[in-house]
């Protein structure tokens, strides 16, 4: 392909005047049918992008004033037959109250914007259903991934995307051109039997989410019960202290930052074992299993749920010494050093390490903010690759290895105090480390020389145990082919 071809838009922007059959994308005449608030949203933002917008109403007079005066609100009849491009903006089960209008719609497209209260509710889709009531017209499914909101409002505060598909490639053309004039990108996805999927799409909830919200609250419920007997549990039994009060404040907070430390070792654990089965086989090309494929397509939204842990762990500890419970014990270990006369408690090592662990925490969670910026769209599409790679990949990596450092300077010399193994049970601490430092070591043996050189190559096409022809020069003159292994 030349690259003039390349340089050339999917919707055309040439000029129209010179063709009288032509009618401009902003300046025709579009039809709505229906007067619900998705109606109104989409008669606005018609208006707004230079469109005469004709509505179709059974009750025009009563419905007239809900849409802008520069939108001429009529009978359908009348409507219909003002233009050749009609939205279809009324639901599944009114589609038959048209009927009466078969022959006025005869030969015009029809966009249907609807969508079903559950997924895969019908066997067939509302799209196909309207063209099954209509075989004279060309139905186009489009613009129901698009909210009323978003169409008021215009595309900059929403999805811009506008997924179009119908069985005529004209009239989705011919949509296509309408979307992009009102500031939406359109995407072509094939014929009519892809409605089915465009119109399940509304209806998804989180479907990207699913897995990482399951596995963010797996690991909170494991960590906080943990940390429950350790810290309640423990001293009601062994010491009969009731510190239930520690629960909805103290005992959350200990859980929070294991659970984000561990996502974030997370998103790069299953790097290194893509590396790690690329090394092994020797090869790019040999696909990966269907678990690390879906761990690998979950590792943005595992790392926004570990900043977000993050972000309430660091709103919490700002919040533990305004608790009552935190006063009290306070006045209760100051009236204590003044009867046993006590004039300096200052622990030099204490008061280190508390700095120091505070310190890198602020950097951690400084760092866990920028990954989590750059991977919203509207910034990562500011950056080059390289950019991107570097703030995701390198950055990231840097903030799992501070994060360790602040877990580190948490624990101290405490990880070797008999005091801390409650129930025989090591604190939490030590445990959120396994992940994390495994990842560690293993980013430092995959950063040393050969193993680096080797798995650059994998990664550029080189694949172990595959032969190439190649021609060997006779003395003669003449030439014989023979065969060499690639990994000599």
């Amino acid at each position: 392909m030349s690259r003039g071809d390349m340089a050339k838009p999917l919707l055309g922007h040439g000029s129209t005047e010179g063709d009288p059959s032509i009618t401009p994308a902003s300046g025709r005449t579009i039809g709505v049918l229906g007067s619900g608030d998705f109606a109104r949203s989409l008669a606005i933002r018609l208006v707004c992008s230079g469109f005469k917008v004709v509505v179709g109403s059974r009750n025009p007079k009563r419905k007239a004033s809900l849409f802008p005066s520069a939108a001429e609100v009529t009978f359908q009849a009348e409507a219909v037959k003002k233009t050749d491009v009609i939205f279809v903006a009324v639901f599944r089960e009114h589609y038959s109250t048209l009927c009466d209008l078969a022959d006025v719609l005869a030969g015009k497209i029809l966009v249907d914007v609807s969508n079903n209260t559950e997924i895969n509710h019908h066997k067939e889709s509302n799209a196909e259903y309207l063209a099954s009531l209509f075989p004279a017209c060309t139905v186009v499914k489009g613009f129901n991934v698009v909210s009323a909101w978003t169409l008021q409002s215009g595309a900059r505060d929403g999805n811009k995307q506008v997924l179009i598909c119908s069985n005529s490639q004209e009239a989705k053309r011919t949509v296509a051109e309408i979307a992009q004039v009102m500031g939406f990108t359109p995407v072509d996805m094939g014929c009519m039997s892809s409605a089915c999927e465009i119109e399940n799409i509304p209806l998804r909830l989180l479907p990207a989410w699913k897995i990482p919200i399951f596995l963010a609250l797996g690991l909170f419920l494991c960590f906080f019960t943990y940390n429950l007997i350790r810290q309640v549990i423990h001293p009601f039994i062994r010491e009969q202290k009731n510190k239930f009060y520690k629960i909805p404040i103290e005992v959350v907070n200990t859980t929070l930052p294991c659970v984000s430390y561990v996502m974030l070792s997370l998103v790069y654990l299953p790097g290194v074992l893509a590396a790690c089965s690329q090394l092994y086989y020797g090869t790019k090309y040999r696909r990966f299993p269907d678990w690390l494929d879906q761990w690998l397509q979950h590792r943005k939204q595992i790392g926004l749920l570990s900043f977000f842990c993050a972000a309430l762990h660091a709103v919490y500890s700002l919040c533990l010494p305004m608790r009552r419970s935190h006063r009290y014990l306070l006045i209760e270990t100051a009236v204590k050093q003044a009867v046993e006369k006590k004039m300096n408690i200052w622990v030099e090592e204490e008061v280190w390490r508390m700095e120091i662990y505070i310190s890198v925490g602020i950097i951690a969670l400084g760092l866990l903010s920028l990954l989590a910026i750059t991977s919203l769209p509207s910034i990562a599409n500011s950056l080059n690759w390289r950019e991107f790679s570097f703030i995701q990949s390198s950055l990231g990596f840097i903030a799992l290895v501070v994060s360790t450092l602040h877990t580190l300077t948490y624990g101290w010399s405490r990880a070797f105090d008999e005091n801390q193994y409650k129930f025989y049970l090591p604190p939490t601490y030590t445990l959120t480390l396994l992940v994390p430092c495994t990842v560690i070591i293993a980013k430092v043996i995959f950063s040393l020389p050969c193993i680096r050189h080797r798995l650059l190559r994998i990664r550029r096409g080189w694949e172990k145990g595959r032969y190439v022809k190649f021609v060997l020069p006779r003395a003669t003159g003449e030439y014989s082919s023979g065969e060499t292994s690639s990994n000599v």
